[in-house]
């Protein structure tokens, strides 16, 4: 008997275990993948690699086992290609909320228009000196120890101030509305 005898021999010994072992290859792949698409995948690929078995081939004991570890192997890899491929992809819902328009409505830009209109009233009519640490504090982004020595008073003073400009605010928005 030939060499390329014995290894046609032992590539139609491989695809006649394929076949017969074809139904519990593929439950077996659909369970290992959790899906269809990729079992299916995997076991197309299977029947093209042991179609394309050549010469350097070592010598197979078990072509079961030989078709079950190939197999799940392939599967293994298509596993993660499709892991790498949707880590890369963005989805639709992602593209459709990036090209959405963030700009305000009109009807929003008008609402915030008024709010803004109704607190710079608000901060008229509070006194100076927490008018100035609020304005200082959250349009400027000074801390307390700055806005202290700004005003020259003391830390907890400004810490009173805030308070005081945060609640006349709140306040005046309410009775607003």
């Amino acid at each position: 008997m030939s060499t390329s005898t014995t290894l046609s021999e032992a590539r139609d010994g491989l695809m006649t275990v394929y076949l017969s072992q074809w139904k519990a290859l593929r439950a077996l792949l659909r369970k290992r993948t959790g899906s269809h698409e990729l079992a299916e995948d995997a076991l197309q690929e299977t029947w093209i690699r042991l179609d394309g078995m050549n010469t350097r081939t070592p010598a197979i004991r078990d072509g079961k086992a030989f078709v079950l570890r190939m197999a799940a192997n392939i599967a293994i890899d298509l596993i993660r290609k499709e892991r790498r491929h949707s880590t890369r992809c963005i989805s639709d819902e992602a593209l459709l909320q990036a090209l959405a328009d963030t700009y305000p409505s009109p009807e929003r830009f008008a609402v915030d228009r008024d709010q803004l209109r109704y607190l710079a009233l608000g901060l008229a009519k509070l006194a100076e000196k927490p008018r100035a640490a609020l304005i200082l504090n959250r349009c400027d982004g000074l801390t307390h120890r700055e806005i202290a020595a700004r005003l020259k008073v003391s830390e907890s003073m400004v810490a009173r101030y805030l308070v005081q400009a945060l609640r006349h605010c709140r306040d005046h928005l309410r009775a607003v509305d």
